[in-house]
């Protein structure tokens, strides 16, 4: 089976069909599904959509149960954490929606945590971290752009001698660099390339 434009999240079942894996829809399996919008919905109260998944939170006062419904919970009332908690053995622990999320002073509000300062996030060299509350993604470095080439998205040099976004001199000649581009003043013109004369 080939599947000329790929199966991102997803195995090639036949000519361009592809089956996705749980959680990814889309005719090339690159979005992400969005279960909280499910009719019916999979949590009783609240429903986080995450890549490939979901989680499921409870208001004050509940506590979640292993099927997504929310039971009511008297000491998890008191602790008024910002996305529901969990009780163990009698403790009463404040959760966070996602692992890029940690407890704040309080114990009980969610603060971001940088990935991108931190070393925590993983970004191919042609790559930039962006940071996101609750996560990150890899953008392309200034100088590069997406394209899908042969079968997968990378991150491909721009040519600014090609497409004109170079701020040379009317006097001077356009070199492409990868991920740059260079300047420099032509016969009989002195310079830096920027300002010829």
């Amino acid at each position: 089976a080939i599947c000329g434009h790929g199966c991102k999240y997803g195995e090639c079942t036949g000519p361009n069909k592809c089956k996705c894996f749980p959680g990814f829809t889309g005719k090339t399996c690159n979005q992400d599904l969005n279960e909280c919008g499910l009719k019916p919905r999979p949590c009783e109260h609240r429903c986080v959509n995450t890549h490939g998944s979901y989680k499921c939170y409870c208001l004050n006062g509940y506590m979640l149960m292993p099927d997504g419904t929310c039971a009511s919970s008297r000491t998890c009332a008191m602790v008024n954490c910002q996305y529901g908690c969990e009780e163990v053995k009698g403790e009463v622990q404040c959760l966070c929606p996602s692992g890029g999320l940690q407890l704040g002073p309080n114990g009980r509000m969610c603060i971001d945590i940088d990935e991108c300062s931190t070393g925590k996030a993983v970004c191919s060299y042609n790559r930039r971290c962006v940071n996101t509350f609750g996560s990150y993604y890899c953008k392309c470095q200034l100088g590069y752009e997406l394209k899908y080439i042969s079968g997968r998205y990378d991150c491909v040099d721009v040519n600014e001698c090609v497409t004109n976004t170079h701020r040379c001199n009317l006097h001077a000649e356009c070199l492409n660099t990868e991920g740059s581009f260079k300047c420099k003043c032509k016969q009989g013109y002195r310079g830096s390339g920027f300002d010829c004369a």
